[in-house]
């Protein structure tokens, strides 16, 4: 039986540190679409190598460009890719036998995060996302960050794992954090988060404990415990910038509070 043509997609900027290692995983699908947006390293050229299509427009947003990449696509099946994450060579056969009379309008990955010198142990909780779907029924939510694929239809599970770099080290992770706290404004304000003082207390513990415990970073030694107090500290921050946004003055307004 002949299976689903297979469009990978791919959204860049200077990228060329993992990008090789992506597109390499990938290089049986009949298409890449690489969009980038204004990469000044190799990245292109690294595209090029691989055959893929390279596009460019200015970055709209996490979401809006992702979604630009996905209308790229020739074919109707996607699979969605981050420039840092990459697949195993054993990985192919898999994605093929899905794409063989697809019984879903899409399918979740897990998804294994390099902690700044080590691998999360593979005995944790992985997350897992849609990134493999028909792209006629499926669109990018629109959020500003943590931006996912909605599918109009059943999702199923794939058993194949990607590996995901992210930043390499403690520095980048705390200005991922800083960085995405505030694009998450605009998110917040839109579902009119309330309780923030409480949440400012007491969330970034139970983000924490979430983290640590019950996804079980703690097998991950010292790299999972620092990573858990990043994402603690993010869950402070986007609740702390939330509250400082609600006790801003109008611009034009003095204020001695």
């Amino acid at each position: 039986m002949r299976r689903e043509l297979l469009s990978v997609v791919v959204t860049t900027f200077n990228s060329a540190g993992t990008l090789d290692a992506c597109l390499r995983g990938v290089s049986w699908a009949d298409e890449v679409v690489v969009l980038d947006s204004g990469s000044t390293d190799a990245t292109t050229a690294i595209a090029a190598h691989h055959g893929a299509r390279v596009h460019t427009q200015p970055f709209a947003g996490y979401s809006a460009q992702k979604q630009a990449a996905i209308d790229l696509a020739s074919h109707r099946w996607v699979l969605l890719l981050d420039s840092d994450e990459s697949l195993a060579a054993d990985t192919a056969a898999l994605l093929q036998q899905a794409l063989r009379a697809p019984a879903h309008a899409g399918y979740q990955l897990w998804r294994r995060e390099w902690q700044f010198w080590r691998w999360q142990s593979r005995r944790g909780r992985l997350n897992h996302y849609v990134r493999l779907f028909d792209r006629q029924r499926a669109r990018m939510s629109g959020h500003e960050v943590h931006e996912e694929v909605q599918v109009d239809g059943p999702v199923g599970v794939l058993d194949v794992v990607i590996d995901h770099y992210g930043e390499p080290d403690i520095a980048g992770r705390v200005a991922k954090a800083n960085r995405y706290s505030s694009l998450q404004q605009a998110d917040l304000a839109r579902r009119e988060i309330g309780w923030l003082r409480l949440r400012m207390v007491a969330y970034p513990t139970v983000a924490f404990l979430r983290y640590y415990l019950l996804r079980g970073h703690w097998r991950s030694g010292w790299a999972g415990f620092i990573a858990a107090r990043i994402h603690a500290f993010y869950a402070f921050l986007k609740y702390a910038k939330s509250y400082e946004l609600h006790r801003r003055p109008p611009p034009g307004d003095s204020a001695d509070q």
